[in-house]
């Protein structure tokens, strides 16, 4: 909370009630007391949702979420503004920082009488994101970013909810408009929306709809909202997160915003509103079928066997492991072959 607070000037005054501030939000250039805070965080998610128009009232929706301050919050908010709404963790066997983010996602929804659905790479396809990234020779990140989607869709799917609802928040969404812009990714451009809608293959629906309603708040603002709501969240990042791109990107904004409050703002919608639609076409046109393993959707292959990119990765690690198994029983052939020979001499 530190960077949104009042910054030691205890003569801020809370922008409603006049009070002493707690946190300031320096790109609307306003304060406010920690009741107020709470009540304009939740008033600006609020905002998001009908803003996009992201579910209805009805919907059931499941909460993507991973121990860390802003999917907490997020569910925090969604439950108060009396939505159905359940947790999904998927583990991804990242020692013990995934340990203390299953609890902390545990000991959230205990306390809230929530329901939550637990999940583990491990248990699913019998390996983890630190194996993934060995077997594959890619970086971690990479890996994990294509495993959750799957997964939270698939758990979606299978538990039977309308919406699939993640912790995006504007400090995420503009990194990932950043990196985009810097390699002219169209594509990704084309997807990059706060509501992604749901796609349907033939009569069956092979992705839910995935909404992001945190981009109206700002990474510190969801740290904020935590501490005065007494979230107890896992505040350490992801160890295998260093040199990550994403975080780069992040801190290079960061470093305007500070100069300069509101350019992130300013630059995401500016974006949905003057340049998002022209991307959209061009992704909408992408033909999409089923894939030829697993049914999610994918494009036409050229061999007549679509497949998507998560079937392509597990595929691709099976062979890796099967290819290392190989390199290790012709290991322990040829050293007890070594050792028959040197008996032999002797």
């Amino acid at each position: 909370m530190a960077a949104t607070k009042s910054r030691g000037r205890s003569h801020v005054k809370c922008k409603v009630c006049r009070g002493p501030a707690a946190v300031e939000v320096r790109r609307h250039n306003a304060a406010f007391c920690p009741e107020h805070f709470i009540s304009h965080f939740r008033s600006q998610v609020a905002r998001a949702i009908h803003e996009f128009k992201m579910f209805e009232p009805a919907d059931r929706l499941l909460v993507a979420v991973s121990g860390g301050k802003d999917s907490l919050a997020l569910w925090d908010v969604l439950m108060d503004l009396g939505y159905d709404t359940a947790g999904f963790y998927l583990g991804l066997g990242i020692g013990g920082y995934s340990d203390r983010s299953r609890d902390a996602c545990i000991s959230f929804a205990d306390g809230r009488g929530a329901k939550l659905i637990v999940r583990s790479l491990s248990e699913e396809h019998g390996y983890s994101v630190p194996t993934l990234a060995r077997l594959s020779g890619r970086v971690p990140c990479s890996g994990c970013g294509l495993n959750k989607r799957y997964e939270f869709n698939r758990a979606a799917l299978e538990e039977g909810y309308e919406v699939l609802v993640t912790g995006h928040n504007l400090d995420d969404e503009v990194a990932t408009l950043f990196g985009n812009v810097l390699h002219w990714n169209t594509d990704m451009l084309g997807r990059q929306a706060p509501v992604l809608e749901e796609r349907v293959i033939g009569s069956e629906t092979a992705l839910v709809r995935k909404v992001k309603p945190l981009v109206r708040v700002a990474e510190r603002e969801t740290a904020a909202y935590a501490v005065l709501r007494g979230i107890d969240y896992i505040v350490e990042e992801c160890p295998l997160v260093e040199g990550n791109t994403q975080h780069r990107y992040k801190e290079a904004i960061t470093l305007i915003e500070e100069s300069s409050p509101g350019t992130k703002q300013q630059m995401y919608f500016g974006f949905l509103k003057r340049a998002a639609h022209r991307f959209a076409e061009e992704s909408e046109a992408v033909e999409l079928v089923a894939c030829s393993s697993c049914g999610s959707p994918t494009i036409v292959a050229e061999d007549g066997n679509p497949r998507c990119s998560f079937c392509k990765m597990k595929a691709r690690t099976e062979r890796a492991r099967a290819g290392r198994r190989r390199e290790q029983e012709a290991g322990g052939s040829n050293r007890g072959a070594q050792g028959a020979e040197r008996g032999g001499k002797e």
